[in-house]
């Protein structure tokens, strides 16, 4: 089973090719004019296992918003393509990750119904040339577009680099887990019959 997609989005604020590699070895090629997501999206490449490569063009002089949240979108749709119809896959995951200071947890539903819980504090400033309430946008569109119920938490953390690369830590550990095969998994993880 190929596990694999690549997509090109083009809109008139951004230009987006992004192939994803579900069963990777958690290699990546980033690269999205945005110095800190690119930093977030490779980490969540390795942590994830996934083999992630985004090449990104937006209206960045006049914020990163559009680009963020589209390559949010992007990469929620790679993963429902790539998972297609979700049979044998454990559909949850959950993953708490500490750095230094700060803990960060985050479970995820590949439910097919969007849905995201956002309990992060953070205080609306930049890290960089990042704003760091654009973490809650690409979530948001990444789970409208992959179809998961997402619930990101954070516990306690003081230092915002920390506490935004814990959450993109944990999410990714949490997709690994989620979309991995169980061969005793016979169809989809529902009683309905469909995910």
């Amino acid at each position: 089973m190929s596990r694999k997609v690549s997509i090109e989005r083009i809109t008139k604020e951004t230009q987006i090719k992004l192939s994803l590699t579900i069963d990777g070895k958690g290699e990546a090629k980033i690269c999205t004019s945005v110095p800190f997501l690119d930093h977030m999206l490779n980490l969540f490449a390795r942590h994830g296992l996934f083999d992630l490569e985004v090449e990104a063009k937006g209206d960045i002089d006049i914020d990163f918003h559009h680009t963020v949240e589209d390559i949010g979108i992007v990469l929620g749709d790679a993963f429902k393509k790539a998972l297609g119809d979700k049979m044998g896959i454990r559909r949850y995951g959950q993953a708490s990750v500490p750095m230094d200071e700060t803990l960060a947890s985050v479970a995820v539903d590949l439910s097919g119904r969007p849905y995201l819980v956002y309990n992060v504090r953070l205080p609306k400033v930049k890290i960089g040339e990042f704003d760091v309430e654009l973490v809650r946008e690409f979530f948001q569109a990444l789970v409208n577009n992959c179809g998961a119920n997402l619930h990101v938490n954070v516990m306690y953390g003081e230092n915002v680099h920390h506490i935004v690369e814990a959450c993109f830590k944990a999410a990714a550990r949490a997709l690994d887990q989620a979309t991995q095969v169980d061969a005793r998994i016979k169809g989809v993880m529902s009683t309905k019959g469909k995910l």
